[in-house]
């Protein structure tokens, strides 16, 4: 297992936030900044408030650890941010590898519907599904530190600061002001509207798995195309379900007394665990709450995890 220390951390984030800003300072919350041919779409993301966490957990399941998501506290992001519009996809993760000739990790955990399992043969261009992933769906098999080097690359391309979002963030922009549990409100039977989670199109594929399925079918056995259902109010779409979505944080459970109210990341001494964020396509509906909080090693690749970019304005 990996070590990330807080210096790597906090110099990463330093180096990102330090970066040129030109020809953003006009953007007005709702746009979408496209800063290059093939780079991802960056909805302008207004600033504002919010309550972070739940003061609750999930219900104990034999042989868990209970995941605590609080305290709550209020947290105010006092500028304007860009989030990407959609995950990151195949197309545009080859492109970065094709340019760079990064050297991605081989191997990828797969999904059989009832255990994760760890096969040597499968990466981002093979995540298992079955069947070759297509351009436009989420790319998946890319753990923490690669997602990390996308976003180094996309700034140094375009100039811009192109960063992982921060669990803050990622939450204020997953709510766009909605108080409820879930994208979709309380209705579970919405939730196919919003959200590519385990439904009855994948209860189908997977009839033996150990997962209560959503009260609705979106027609998606396994991962889905971006884009494919309803966005939220700030207009992103698949801030739930689809993929796992990694975010900077170092994992602390519970938050810690110091956590930041300004939107920026928690960072330790030790950094073993990331947070991901906002489920996927073979996740409950419980865990598809905004407050739910994965937490994952730097190095960990899976075909449910991919991420989506923040810009600074």
């Amino acid at each position: 297992m990996k070590i990330v220390t807080r210096a790597l951390h906090l110099g990463v984030w330093a180096a990102a936030a330090a970066l040129s800003m030109q020809g953003a300072n006009a953007a007005k919350p709702g746009d979408v900044i496209v800063d290059c041919d093939g780079c991802p779409e960056i909805v302008v993301v207004p600033p504002g408030s919010f309550i972070m966490g739940w003061d609750g957990a999930e219900p104990v399941r034999e042989g868990e650890i209970r995941r605590y998501e609080g305290p709550e506290r209020e947290v105010t992001i006092a500028q304007a941010f860009g989030v990407g519009r959609y995950e990151i996809t195949n197309r545009q993760f080859a492109d970065f590898v094709e340019a760079t000739g990064f050297e991605m990790s081989q191997g990828c955990f797969t999904w059989d519907g009832w255990n994760a399992r760890f096969v040597d043969e499968l990466s981002w261009r093979d995540p298992g599904y079955g069947r070759p992933p297509q351009p436009e769906e989420p790319v998946a098999c890319v753990n923490w530190a690669e997602a990390q080097a996308y976003v180094e690359w996309l700034s140094e391309r375009t100039g811009e600061s192109y960063r992982l979002l921060t669990e803050a963030e990622w939450e204020y922009a997953a709510r766009a002001g909605n108080e409820a549990d879930y994208m979709w409100g309380e209705e579970e039977a919405r939730a196919c509207e919003y959200a590519n989670v385990f439904d009855i199109s994948a209860q189908r594929r997977y009839p033996d798995a150990p997962i209560e399925p959503a009260l609705c079918d979106d027609g998606h056995e396994q991962v889905a195309p971006v884009g494919s259902f309803k966005p939220n109010a700030f207009g992103l779409y698949d801030m739930s379900g689809n993929v796992w979505e990694w975010v900077f944080d170092c994992h602390e459970m519970p938050y810690p007394d110091d956590a930041p109210v300004d939107g920026s990341p928690v960072i330790t001494e030790t950094c073993d665990r990331h947070g991901v964020k906002g489920g996927a396509w073979m996740t409950s509906v419980d865990r598809q709450r905004f407050t739910f909080r994965g937490r994952d090693p730097i190095d960990l690749n899976s075909q449910v995890f991919g991420f989506r970019v923040a810009r600074d304005l």
